[in-house]
């Protein structure tokens, strides 16, 4: 049984553990998942779980946060991810986030997105956020300027050859 973390009207936002397997296998092979972010080579539910475990619960130990599975608050039912990353090649952590496609257009990646801004102004003390993302992902793109970023520039992801946009939120 896991914590949440946060809570928002809708949503319940807490740490993945191995039995969100089949889940994950779902969303990283999601088409806007494969279109924004790339095939992880997570075909079966093993694969999932060593993603969950090297990918989502390592980060948890290392810096105290990660990205965190989202529910629906009335039924538990998982609908996404949102969440921090902490990666070597950026100064401040980066907001991610991805739901599966019937939950698009609803509200819920807003939702998630502010409440794990305020978690990380509030609970973690982190006063500098980053979001990186593909130029084409208008979606994405509109969302965190809503949320209050500001695009700084690009940069190229490493062991990729994709440009990306680079928000700052201060």
């Amino acid at each position: 049984m896991s914590t949440f973390l946060i809570k928002t009207p809708r949503l319940s936002l807490r740490e993945a553990t191995l039995a969100d397997a089949a889940f994950m296998l779902e969303l990283l092979n999601s088409p806007g998942w494969l279109q924004y972010i790339g095939d992880r080579d997570v075909h079966t539910v093993e694969a999932a779980e060593r993603y969950i475990a090297e990918r989502m619960q390592a980060p948890y130990a290392k810096f105290g946060f990660g990205m965190w599975m989202v529910e629906l608050a009335e039924s538990a039912l998982p609908i996404g991810i949102c969440g921090l990353v902490s990666r070597p090649t950026l100064q401040h952590p980066d907001l991610g986030f991805a739901f599966l496609p019937a939950f698009g257009g609803h509200g819920y990646a807003f939702e998630a997105a502010n409440a794990t801004l305020h978690y990380a102004h509030e609970a973690l003390k982190i006063s500098e956020l980053l979001a990186i993302i593909t130029p084409d992902n208008e979606r994405s793109i509109s969302l965190v300027e809503r949320l209050g970023f500001k695009l700084e520039g690009t940069m190229t992801a490493p062991r990729e050859d994709i440009e990306l946009l680079l928000f700052r939120k201060d």
